[in-house]
């Protein structure tokens, strides 16, 4: 088994809302300790939302999976041990206190776009409306008409009304924040 056979994801539980300050300590420790041989990375997963709050566009980041961390490294005694010495972390996720390491396909699925801090993902768009919701429109000439929502396009943060004009269906594309639910 080569070295880089040896390095292996496990998932961590620790304190929730603390995630990057235990990261922090983790990462202090390995230095402390001289384990930088064992530990590869270390990744709390989280993505950009982009909302509407007071009329402003807010962008925030949101944990993917508050309450873990993801750390790729040898386990080992010494390295075990440098990792449940941190305050905050519980322990590692596994079977009866024996850590078990994510399998290609979970590290894939859970950590896919997360692993290159390089990359700046576009902020996800928060929208709080669903399709087939009735809603009222805000601003613009078909302001006050109420409809209900028949599309949403998540990526763009453009929802489809429809609204009666003339007793006819009409669609309206508008800003997600141009809505609100009646």
């Amino acid at each position: 088994m080569s070295d880089e056979e040896d390095f292996q994801w496990y998932v961590l539980k620790v304190q929730t809302n603390r995630e990057s300050t235990i990261r922090k300590s983790l990462e202090r420790a390995i230095q402390r300790d001289a384990m930088e041989s064992y530990f590869k990375r270390i990744v709390v997963p989280t993505e950009k939302i982009s909302e509407q709050r007071g009329g402003r566009k807010v962008v925030r980041e949101q944990k993917l999976y508050p309450g873990y961390i993801f750390v790729e490294m040898r386990l080992t005694d010494d390295s075990w041990y440098t990792v449940r010495d941190i305050s905050g972390v519980g322990d590692f996720t596994g079977h009866q206190g024996k850590p078990l390491p994510m399998t290609p396909s979970d590290v894939e699925k859970m950590l896919g776009g997360h692993l290159d801090p390089g990359e700046a993902a576009a902020p996800k768009i928060r929208i709080s409306q669903r399709v087939g919701e009735t809603v009222k429109i805000k601003t613009g000439p078909f302001e006050g008409f109420s409809g209900t929502i028949d599309k949403i396009d998540e990526e763009t943060g453009v929802v489809t009304v429809v609204i009666e004009i003339f007793g006819r269906p009409t669609s309206v594309d508008l800003e997600h924040y141009n809505v609100e639910e009646v």
